[in-house]
């Protein structure tokens, strides 16, 4: 592999490692919103038709940042066979995504991070989708 391919590689990895923090970084100020919204209309006794629609725009967030995460993974992996081959020229400490791929953890990944925050967003955003229906369902 010639410095030129090295270079894209790494550029195409970064480039993509850069997305998915600007996406989840967007996620959470665009749900700080909403949530927001949704305290506010609790606060003010709204129509529970508002709760259920705020609610259910946090369901959507999640559901669109989830397959936009997904996507950025996608970008990242492609890189990584050929970043690994272009390794195999360096010292075995140097090795940064053979020696990744040998200790993964578990649950210190940003993948299982960023799981936990969209499942906690989504139970809330059903949740609240959830209250609000049932309250103005039984609107008296």
């Amino acid at each position: 592999m010639n410095l030129e391919q090295g270079r894209y590689l790494c550029e195409h990895y970064r480039f993509a490692a850069d997305q998915r923090l600007k996406v989840i970084n967007f996620f959470v100020i665009l749900t700080m919103f909403v949530e927001g919204g949704i305290f506010t209309a609790m606060e003010k006794n709204f129509h529970p038709l508002i709760l259920a629609l705020l609610g259910g725009s946090v369901v959507i967030l999640v559901t669109v940042f989830w397959l936009m995460d997904i996507r950025s993974r996608q970008l990242l992996r492609l890189a990584v066979p050929a970043l690994k081959n272009l390794e195999q020229d360096y010292p075995e400490e140097a090795r940064i995504f053979s020696n990744d791929a040998i200790q993964r953890g578990g649950v210190a990944r940003y993948t299982f991070a960023y799981r936990v925050l969209l499942v906690g967003q989504l139970i809330f955003g059903f949740g609240v989708a959830a209250y609000g229906l049932h309250h103005w369902y039984f609107l008296p």
